[in-house]
């Protein structure tokens, strides 16, 4: 087994214990993972054998739930966590998973594979099938769990299980929003997310959370993968911005935010409000509002030099996902080369702009005391470079001097009139 190739700890020291779950799945279907979690099972004592391993190793201990002997130990690159069995026997605990694939055990001392389930057939026939319909309604979160595993592997949901699942739908909104948004950023980070999405929108999982249209999400979720595979021919660099990800701190990436975009209300409040609902964090919930607020000056009619500085500025490094969704709704590419070649010019000065001058510059220069017209008065410097006015640092500080003449004048003129 795959999962056995250089841990960091002496098997040993260890009871009889067996690996369950994702890990002997994995390994089964050859499937290698950047960062391993390893699952494992003893008879009792789980919590005191897993801080005997962190001990031992000085690696990290969390204590994940006392009252049923669960704990974790992590090292670098590799997560395990021990639990202590659940029933009489490892195959009373095998029993009360929730599907096949996931219920096969390994025998770290044997060597061996226990299969009660049947779980390598489904395996085989890349089939999810549940084992047994009160182990969902144990744990609901296992409804959005088969869909995303689905989509994670490339596997089908056995008839049976779906129909069980799209039956106890109502029981997704006792689970935690925490919980229920963990499956969905797996789900989306997936190759396939688009048509297991589509899946999951037309057996109404997310109907609890979100007031989605089936037919319209469908359809959009089709142009959103057709816009991503444009982007990516012509414009890879684009495509290499979607799919980064969003923080070091955070694997989702705008792409897949993107796509969760379509499932929102557009109104901007609504959207909001049901992303705070499913905990999404003000980061992932920033790109989406962004995308929201600023997507419809790009479908509407050209902007002017001006306007488009404007709105380079408010979109900032969501413009390749603006892109995507500007497709999605039905703006040919060819309209969008302009602004693309903007953005992918970082000397330009519409979508990049470098100040002429400071404003300790202009301060300096001019004589005048800092304040918020200082502010002001970079910008109108800068919306002058943008339209061919000025190009050089001393036509800044001219450009400046006028402007603050100019607006003397106003306010001599204004006081005049009164």
């Amino acid at each position: 087994m795959q999962f056995l190739d250089n841990l960091p700890f002496d098997l040993n020291l260890l009871p009889p214990v067996y690996v369950v779950g994702g890990a002997v799945r994995d390994a089964l279907l050859m499937r290698v993972r950047a960062e391993l979690d390893l699952d494992l099972v003893i008879a009792a004592g789980a919590v005191a054998v897993a801080r005997q391993l962190a001990t031992e190793y000085r690696a990290g201990f969390v204590l994940l739930d006392a009252e049923r002997q669960i704990a974790r130990v992590v090292f670098p690159g590799l997560t395990v966590d021990i639990a202590q069995q659940d029933g009489g026997s490892i195959t009373d605990d095998l029993a009360r998973r929730d599907y096949t694939i996931n219920a096969i055990a390994y025998d770290l001392q044997t060597k061996e594979l226990l299969d009660p389930l049947n779980g390598t057939q489904d395996i085989q026939q890349r089939m999810l099938r549940m084992v047994s319909r009160d182990n969902l309604i144990s744990d609901p979160l296992r409804l959005l769990r088969a869909y995303r595993q689905g989509a994670q592997l490339n596997f089908k949901i056995e008839s049976g299980t779906r129909r069980a699942i799209r039956e106890l739908v109502p029981l997704l909104t006792t689970v935690a929003a925490e919980r229920v948004l963990m499956e969905l950023r797996y789900l989306l980070q997936a190759p396939s997310s688009s048509r297991w999405l589509a899946m999951m929108v037309a057996d109404d999982l997310l109907t609890g959370w979100l007031e989605i249209p089936v037919r319209d999400v469908v359809d959009r979720l089709a142009k959103f993968d057709r816009a991503c595979q444009l982007i990516q021919r012509y414009y890879p660099a684009l495509d290499r911005e979607l799919d980064r990800a969003l923080r070091d701190t955070m694997a989702i990436s705008r792409k897949s935010l993107g796509k969760f975009t379509l499932l929102l209300s557009l109104d901007l409040q609504l959207a909001t409000a049901q992303m705070l609902r499913l905990t999404f964090s003000s980061a992932e919930i920033q790109v989406v509002t962004t995308a929201i607020t600023y997507l419809p000056q790009l479908l509407g009619t050209e902007m002017s030099l001006t306007e488009q500085y404007f709105w380079f500025q408010s979109v900032g490094n969501n413009f390749p996902l603006l892109v995507i969704l500007a497709i999605t709704a039905g703006v040919e590419l060819v309209d969008l080369v302009t602004s693309i070649d903007r953005y992918l010019d970082p000397h330009n000065q519409v979508a990049h702009p470098t100040p002429l001058v400071s404003g300790r510059d202009l301060v300096e220069s001019l004589k005048i005391p800092p304040s918020p017209t200082i502010g002001k008065l970079l910008t109108e410097i800068q919306i002058a470079r943008i339209l061919g006015k000025i190009s050089t640092s001393a036509d800044a500080i001219e450009f400046a001097r006028e402007w603050i003449l100019s607006i003397d004048t106003a306010v001599l003129r204004n006081i005049g009139d009164t």
